[in-house]
Formats: C-alpha cells, structure tokens, sequence
C-alpha cells in the first residue's frame, strides 16, 4: 500500500507541475507519465498470484530514456552538484524527483518480500532522473541561474 500511495502522490505532485509547465511538449510527456504511473498503481496493487490487466513495457522505458537524452542534450554541462530550486517549475520537478526516489525505496522494499516486475523498478529508477534533468531545462528555459552548491564557511 505505501508503494503504490508513493506512485499516487507522485502522480499528485506531477499534475502541478503539468499546471505550471508552458512547453506543450513537456507537458504532453508528463500527462503521459502520468498515465503510465496509473499503470504502476495497479501493478503494485495486483495481488502477486493474479495477473495485472496492465503492463509497463520495455518500450515504456525506452520512450523515458529517449526523453532524457533528448532534454539532457539542450543543457549545459553540469559543474557542480546542484541544489534544488532556481525557478518555480524546476522546484516542482526537484520535488517531483525526491518523491520519485522515495517511491523507488518502497518498491525496492516490497520487491524484498514479493517479487515487483522489473520494468517497474527500472522505469521509476530513471523517473527520477528525468525530473533532474527536466528541473534544469526549466531553469534554463525561465532564463534563471541553477543554483549550484558550495561548501558552507565556517
């Protein structure tokens, strides 16, 4: 239950994103995302004994890393590790990815106790770095600095 309430509020913070996005592409992949994270939801939700009557496919993964290739190739290289924030839209991506993460930690530890298909594990896996990189073409597109971060002085 808590993976896939992971997957619903994921899917939560996406929709706000989507409402803030003004490239219509980008939107229109993550109203895609979305749908497949309807998909994820009933596959963790199917009990493992009984077959789910959706699958994430290969081709679902493929399409993902095709996206970040895409958004990655438009951005300058990276410099530095970079802190979370530097436009509104990018937050929200920043924020989308950590719940990504903790969605990913849920389904690692339902996988220890029953078996999670693997294109589940793999396509929330590189989810998360999508919204990394989709957070730094927001920036870039809002023409705002990344914030990029340095050791604190003392």
């Amino acid at each position: 239950m808590e993976a896939y309430g992971t997957i619903d509020e994921l899917n939560s913070h996406i929709g706000l994103l989507t409402e803030e996005v003004v490239n219509k592409e980008d939107k229109a992949f993550l109203q895609h995302v979305q749908s497949l994270l309807f998909v994820v939801g009933c596959e963790l939700a199917t009990e493992q004994e009984k077959e789910s009557p959706h699958k994430l496919l290969e081709s679902d993964i493929d399409k993902l890393e095709k996206e970040i290739d895409k958004t990655d190739a438009v951005l300058p290289k990276l410099s530095g590790f970079v802190m979370q924030g530097g436009s509104r839209c990018a937050a929200i991506s920043h924020i989308c990815r950590t719940v990504c993460r903790r969605a990913e930690r849920c389904i690692c530890e339902l996988n220890a106790v029953e078996a999670v298909e693997s294109n589940v594990l793999i396509y929330i896996n590189r989810l998360s770095d999508y919204f990394f990189v989709l957070a730094r073409k927001l920036c870039l597109a809002e023409k705002k600095e990344e914030i990029f971060w340095h050791k604190p002085c003392k």
